[in-house]
């Protein structure tokens, strides 16, 4: 898959505008971050969405070392790396309660990580293991692009986008749609559905 990916000049096209486009919606939550550390406060952010987009790049990282595709390797550690220090500078302003639920969805990921390793490494063989983790991802992993919603309350609220972007929802749309291409062109059913389910939801 790997070689397929780097040799086809349309799948390595769509792989690396998939790459470039997801880095910065990675990125987007920079000035909210300055915000914070600025203050020194977190305010009415919600570490939800961040919690659940590292374990999205935690497992589909694991999905992408079992297929040897480097693109998908490259992206997903880099989301790793950005979503850790979102959430450690989250941990480091936010207030007891606050700190307390983050530090307890991050164990319950790291605990359902490890299960899946285990279960997949030591009771699903050869290519099943891939079927089957592909499913887990597209199926557990939609929390990534459901967990914004909590905020929508928030937006209706204070009828402002402040804590929502619109520009944020159009980089996860197109950014879904380069994915999609992506994944359409080799062929893996995984990154399409869950893709595509992403466009469905910031449309």
């Amino acid at each position: 898959m790997a070689a397929f990916s780097i040799h086809n000049p349309l799948v390595f096209t769509f792989g690396i505008l998939g790459n470039v486009v997801s880095v910065l919606v990675f990125l987007a939550p920079v000035p909210t971050f300055y915000r914070i550390v600025k203050k020194k406060s977190t305010e009415e952010f919600q570490s939800v969405p961040y919690v659940f987009t590292l374990l999205s790049s935690m497992l589909w990282l694991y999905y992408a070392i079992l297929l040897s595709d480097i693109l998908l390797i490259t992206v997903n550690s880099i989301g790793c790396f950005i979503e850790a220090i979102y959430i450690s500078i989250y941990i480091a302003y936010a207030p007891k309660k606050p700190k307390m639920l983050t530090l307890a969805l991050l164990l319950l990921n790291f605990v359902g990580l490890g299960f899946i390793l285990i279960f997949t490494n030591f009771t699903v063989k050869g290519a099943k293991r891939v079927e089957f983790l592909g499913w887990i991802c597209v199926t557990l992993l939609a929390t990534m692009y459901i967990a914004p919603l909590a905020i929508t309350k928030k937006v209706v609220e204070t009828k402002s986008v402040e804590f929502m972007p619109i520009s944020l929802s159009f980089a996860i749309v197109f950014c879904a749609a380069m994915w999609v291409g992506y994944g359409s062109l080799l062929k893996d059913l995984h990154i399409v559905q869950f893709f595509w389910y992403a466009r469905k939801n910031c449309v």
